[in-house]
C-alpha cells in the first residue's frame, strides 16, 4: 500500500476530485465543479478551501487521498471538516462503488481498532462514510502515526489501507 502519488493515483484524480466536490456540496448545477483550492499542505495533508455556490462563507477541508498499491481501483478520499452548524467535525471517507456496505468502514489508529462506520450513500462518483469527530477521536487521530481505513470488498476479504496521519495535527488547528 502506498499513498496515492504515483501514475495510478494521476489516473484516478479526476474522480477522486469529482468525489471531494459532490461530498464536500461543492458541485454546482449545469455549471463545472469547482474543486476547490489547495490553500496549505501540512505534511501529507492539504487544506482545501472553496465558496459554495450560495453559501455565505467559505468551507475549508483537510484532505488526504490514499490509494492501496496491489489494488490500483481502490482508492479513499479522506475528508475532515466543519459540521454545518460549527459546532463539530465530520470525518468523511469516499469508498469506490464496488466496496461491501453492510460491512461498513473500519479504522485502526496505531493497530488500536477504533471501530467501524456505516456508509450514509453512494454516488456515481463513490460511497460516503462519515462520522461525527468526538473529543476523543480527534486526541487519538492528533496523537497518532498511521491510521488504516479497512474496506471489504467480499465478507471474508477486508482491505487495510494506510493512512498517514503526519501533519494531521496542524492542519487541524489551522481550521480552527
Amino acid at each position: 500500500m502506498r499513498r496515492a502519488g504515483g501514475p495510478a493515483a494521476v489516473r484516478h484524480l479526476p474522480g477522486l476530485l469529482l468525489a471531494l466536490a459532490v461530498v464536500l456540496g461543492f458541485a454546482m448545477p449545469n455549471t463545472a465543479l469547482a474543486q476547490g483550492e489547495v490553500r496549505k499542505s501540512f505534511d501529507d495533508w492539504q487544506l482545501r478551501c472553496e465558496t459554495p455556490a450560495g453559501a455565505k462563507a467559505e468551507q475549508c477541508a483537510l484532505v488526504q487521498y490514499v490509494a492501496a498499491e496491489d489494488r490500483p481501483n481502490l482508492t479513499l478520499v479522506v475528508i475532515v471538516l466543519k459540521t454545518a452548524d460549527n459546532r463539530g467535525y465530520l470525518l468523511r471517507v469516499v469508498a469506490p462503488l464496488g466496496v461491501l456496505l453492510p460491512s461498513g468502514l473500519g479504522l485502526k489508529i496505531d493497530n488500536n481498532d477504533i471501530g467501524r462506520a456505516g456508509f450514509v450513500r453512494c454516488l456515481t462518483t463513490g460511497c460516503v462514510a462519515e462520522v461525527v469527530m468526538d473529543d476523543g477521536l480527534l486526541r487519538t487521530f492528533k496523537a497518532g502515526k498511521q491510521a488504516t481505513f479497512i474496506v471489504f470488498q467480499t465478507p471474508e476479504e477486508g482491505v487495510g489501507i494506510p493512512l498517514s496521519l503526519k501533519g494531521f495535527d496542524t492542519g487541524f488547528e489551522s481550521m480552527k
